[in-house]
């Protein structure tokens, strides 16, 4: 009599477990989708940012280039630069946090940023350039853009190391590698080339 009411109670408490199981398993891969969903609308929002700053760099180009006429290799540089790091910037939105693609844009941005840095020490030897105001509002708007940029990757950057913590963590750690939840690459820029562009050179002639 007692033993049919033991194996009920054994198959309830087992069948209790399972779906415990289940739905621990359940709420892990949602945490874990959740968080790479919103690292990625993270990178959405450099991408605006990008995208700006690319935008603005030919105009930059094609109004100094009047006044620098014997810079046209810098100039050259700056439009290359400005075109890798937009082709690594389509990489990386489509796969937001790959690292190959971070590392590619890392890359292309350290470029871009170092040909500006270039660009704007040369152009202070130029007196009618500097004074040149659709030349200074666009300096000004690049600035600006790239303190958004820096904003943004902040808030990436640290949604980033929400997703990677939690698919460390046991027992997130092993729904992650059964649902393949790859590690994510943060977006990370010297700091010595972010303020070339920000914080020209100042070069004497």
């Amino acid at each position: 009599m007692y033993i049919p009411i033991i194996a009920d109670l054994t198959m309830w408490i087992v069948g209790a477990v399972v779906v415990i199981i289940i739905l621990g398993v359940i709420g892990i891969y949602n945490a874990l989708v959740t968080l790479r969903n919103k690292f990625k609308n993270a990178f959405s929002q450099i991408d605006v940012q990008l995208k700006r700053r690319y935008d603005l760099i030919p105009n930059l180009v094609e109004t100094v280039k009047g006044y620098m006429k014997h810079e046209r290799g810098t100039l050259e540089a700056v439009i290359q630069a400005r075109g890798a790091a937009t082709s690594a910037r389509e990489s990386a939105a489509a796969n937001p946090g790959d690292p190959k693609s971070m590392g590619a844009l890392m890359a292309a941005e350290e470029g871009l940023g170092g040909a500006l840095g270039k660009l704007f020490a040369l152009s202070e030897g130029y007196p009618d350039l500097k004074a040149n105001q659709n030349v200074s509002s666009l300096m000004e708007e690049l600035k600006t853009t790239e303190n958004k940029i820096a904003f943004a990757r902040q808030h990436f950057n640290d949604s980033v190391m929400s997703y990677n913590n939690k698919r460390e963590m046991f027992p997130s750690s092993i729904i992650a590698g059964m649902f393949n939840f790859a590690v994510a690459s943060m977006f990370e820029i010297g700091v010595a080339d972010r303020e070339e562009v920000t914080n020209p050179v100042k070069v004497e002639f």
